[in-house]
């Protein structure tokens, strides 16, 4: 009984996704998967109801996948980049993925916390994790901004979605500790965006930025 309430409250949230899995060329998540998949293995005395915590341990541990997948990509970018800004490319994406590291782990921490049973090998990650696999023939530095760019966005989507239904399940707790993770996450995105982004916006001033001109913006 409880298996079958797991995946029909997983229902609203694949449904809720941004994700174009058309686009991708790839199948949803089945039911089995998510039925398989072991929940609320400890007591827990947080005040929440029962299937509200079970939904959300569920989530979290979705992310938790995403954030270990994540990590591993940002670090085979790591490991095979070349070409131009070697080194300042090859140093920030050390350091992205030692933010998803820790958001994994804060992530298996709330799912603990929750009387969850927090599924966080690689095996499971590779089985539970919503993102693409990494486009193995990047090697110049654009390639590998443009698959972290795409890849940071998808996991942004879903903290985002994380949020949204922690707030409906009564939950401020996880929904912060969200939010924050999704500001560490939308920040990140913009480091990688702006080695992309060399280009002046179309109607841009061409004074340029005052403030980097050391000007008063009302001189």
């Amino acid at each position: 009984m409880a298996a079958s309430y797991r995946a029909n409250a997983r229902l609203p949230a694949l449904q809720a996704s941004n994700v174009d899995w058309q686009s991708r060329k790839e199948s949803p998540p089945s039911f089995d998967l998510l039925e398989e998949r072991r929940t609320m293995n400890f007591s827990s005395h947080v005040n929440l109801p029962a299937d509200a915590r079970e939904e959300l341990i569920d989530s979290l541990n979705t992310l938790l996948a995403d954030a270990i997948d994540l990590h591993w990509q940002v670090k085979q970018a790591h490991w095979n980049i070349r070409g131009r800004h070697f080194y300042s490319r090859h140093e920030l994406f050390d350091d992205l993925a030692k933010h998803a590291r820790k958001q994994a782990d804060e992530f298996a921490e709330r799912a603990g916390t929750l009387g969850g049973y927090a599924e966080g090998t690689i095996r499971l990650a590779a089985k539970n994790s919503e993102l693409p696999e990494y486009d193995l023939k990047a090697v110049d530095g654009d390639d590998h901004l443009k698959a972290l760019v795409e890849r940071f966005a998808r996991y942004g989507a879903s903290i985002r979605n994380g949020i949204h239904r922690s707030d409906e399940l009564n939950d401020p707790v996880t929904a912060d500790l969200l939010t924050q993770t999704l500001g560490e996450v939308e920040l990140d995105l913009w480091f990688l965006e702006s080695h992309l982004n060399g280009q002046p916006r179309a109607g841009a001033r061409a004074g340029g930025d005052v403030r980097a001109e050391g000007r008063s913006p009302n001189a």
